[in-house]
């Protein structure tokens, strides 16, 4: 997984501040100094990101936040769809993770994540393709159905496309499979949306995706 040292998120927020403090602050009766020690903690608070939290410190003000809770069920119903999905389908699923704080100290640098048991061979058949296609479009089918539409999934859309890519089949033939793959997701997870629904309340809670 790529690692960038400040998220676009965080810089982008933290020059947005900035300008803001420096224009408008005076016109509100805020001191220079006061503007300079506020914008000089701003960029320390950057420096710390970029170097103790991998550019993610302002995913995790943002789930401490009101609203983060929002923010992480969304994630959960996410990781929440690959899980059911890969149980579906008989394949090993070694940990789900869920919220930035969670991933960085597994070291990963992402929101959430559900971590499979990888094949043993690159060059997979083509059911074995298939299965991979529904278990990594999961995720964002479930987003879709219960949130109305996806904002992550950009990993497993690019796991999928190196594990087509390596497959040796035809483009056209990825793309067919994949629509297939989708479409049989989207009336899985539509059958079983309680359990969708309560494995993501499980994984909010810090709780293993299924009571022991």
């Amino acid at each position: 997984m790529a690692s960038t040292p400040v998220s676009s998120t965080t810089a982008g927020l933290a020059v947005a501040g900035c300008t803001a403090l420096a224009v408008f602050g005076p016109l509100v009766g805020v001191s220079p100094a006061w503007i300079a020690l506020l914008i000089g903690g701003g960029l320390l608070g950057l420096t710390v990101d970029a170097s103790q939290l991998e550019g993610m410190g302002g995913h995790l003000v943002a789930e401490a936040l009101p609203g983060g809770k929002a923010r992480l069920r969304r994630v959960a119903r996410h990781e929440a769809g690959h899980w059911l999905v890969a149980r579906d389908e008989q394949l090993g699923v070694k940990r789900v993770l869920v919220g930035t704080r969670a991933c960085l100290e597994a070291g990963l640098r992402c929101n959430g994540a559900t971590e499979f048991a990888l094949p043993d061979q690159a060059r997979l058949p083509l059911e074995e393709l298939r299965r991979w296609s529904r278990v990594l479009q999961a995720g964002i089918v479930a987003e879709v159905l219960l949130e109305g539409a996806a904002r992550g999934g950009e990993d497993d859309r690019a796991l999928l496309g190196r594990i087509w890519g390596l497959s040796g089949q035809d483009v056209e033939t990825a793309q067919r499979e994949q629509r297939r793959a989708r479409r049989e997701v989207e009336q899985f997870l539509r059958h079983h949306r309680d359990d969708l629904e309560a494995v993501a309340e499980r994984l909010l809670e810090g709780l293993e995706p299924e009571a022991a």
